[in-house]
């Protein structure tokens, strides 16, 4: 496991026994760091509560006074890998300060490192969030839209400025969308695609055709 979660884990709906909830986000960070490890090992299926109990230094009746269910812990991990990409993306934002294609590639290269560095995490991710039951799935969507909109967001914050031509919110959507679907493709495929790319030349390709999209800026027609 290559990075570390360390997002906040005081999950809205998730049932605790714990009044502190201080504790209860220490504990669960406890639990989370050490069930992405079994996830990735054993898959979901295979692992018990009793593995991460264990692998988290909590008994069995422990375990259950911070989460009522394995769903409940594996909703924590999405929750937890999605706050860490998106507080990952955020950094990189807030030091690009610029305008213009620089800064636009740049926000591209450091989003793709992120994925790349959290490839398990991410990858574990999307295999077991069909598990989750409808509120957390629910949850689970949303999270992922939010990472998004930090795309879409900073798209439209340089639409106009330096270099980069004035982007309607239709066209910063779809470049948005791309942007965050290019990052996912490495963790995906990267059985494939570390064969052939670097992750710098990856980023290299990536960037030339998410520059394309915004430069040409062609606007779609109307349905008649």
């Amino acid at each position: 496991m290559k990075n570390k979660i360390t997002a906040n884990l005081n999950a809205q709906g998730v049932p605790t026994q714990i009044k502190n909830p201080e504790l209860v986000k220490e504990r669960r960070r406890q639990i989370v760091d050490a069930t992405v490890h079994l996830f990735v090992e054993h898959g979901y299926h295979k692992t018990t509560t009793r593995m991460i109990a264990r692998a988290a230094g909590f008994s069995i009746g422990s375990l259950y006074e911070y989460v009522s269910c394995k769903e409940d812990v594996l909703y924590l991990v999405c929750e937890a890998i999605h706050g860490e990409v998106q507080r990952a993306v955020e950094e990189a934002l807030s030091g690009s300060a610029g305008n213009g294609r620089a800064t636009l590639a740049e926000v591209i290269r450091e989003y793709c490192h992120v994925c790349n560095n959290m490839n398990d995490h991410i990858l574990l991710m999307y295999q077991v969030s069909q598990f989750l039951p409808k509120q957390w799935k629910i949850k689970a969507l949303e999270n992922e839209l939010r990472i998004t909109d930090i795309f879409i967001n900073a798209l439209l914050r340089l639409s106009g400025k330096g270099d980069i031509p004035k982007l309607d919110h239709k066209t910063a959507s779809l470049v948005g969308h791309n942007i965050s679907v290019i990052g996912q493709m490495w963790a995906f495929r990267r059985w494939y695609l570390a064969k052939n790319f670097s992750i710098d030349e990856y980023i290299e390709y990536q960037t030339k055709f998410i520059l394309g999209l915004v430069f040409q800026n062609i606007q779609p027609k109307e349905a008649t």
